[in-house]
């Protein structure tokens, strides 16, 4: 790629990057990042683990913590990443629903799913972050999204 956001064609002429390029880059970049980290931390990454890769600034650049609470999910949401403060760098407090506090297999896939949100902000889209984390669990994309959707539906309604 050039310095000015080309990159030269077969035939030699420019060209331009499109927001296509720059999605699958994105998500690209993330899947590579997910298959580092399992690599690393060892193939299963369960609930122990899962928390060690919070601590590694490789895989996660902002301090996290998780907390078992509702109080800021919207109805039907597993778990929200709220910031500590102005920047991502005063970190993020992970808050899961309190059904799940119980349930450390479920962690890492409700946890992982956050991760790629906390790192790169806004520009993730769900399909980037159900790519991580079934990347570093291990998963194929379509069986982690079903075992979210089960986890999700397991919600007991309050009321």
């Amino acid at each position: 790629m050039n310095t000015n956001g080309t990159t030269a064609s077969a035939d030699n002429k420019p060209k331009r990057l499109t927001e296509t390029d720059a999605k699958e880059a994105l998500r690209d970049h993330l899947v590579a990042k997910a298959i580092d980290a399992r690599l690393r931390h060892g193939l299963l990454i369960d609930a122990d683990e899962i928390m060690r890769i919070l601590d590694d600034k490789a895989v996660v650049r902002y301090p996290v913590g998780i907390r078992f609470d509702s109080q800021p999910l919207e109805p039907g949401e597993f778990a929200w990443p709220a910031p500590l403060g102005e920047t991502p760098s005063n970190g993020f407090c992970l808050f899961i629903n309190p059904w799940f506090e119980n349930q450390p297999d479920a962690w890492p896939l409700l946890i992982a799913y956050h991760l790629p949100s906390i790192n790169y902000g806004e520009i993730v889209s769900g399909e980037d972050a159900e790519a991580f984390g079934a990347a570093l669990l291990g998963l194929e994309t379509e069986t982690y999204y079903q075992a979210l959707c089960e986890l999700v539906d397991s919600i007991p309604m309050e009321g």
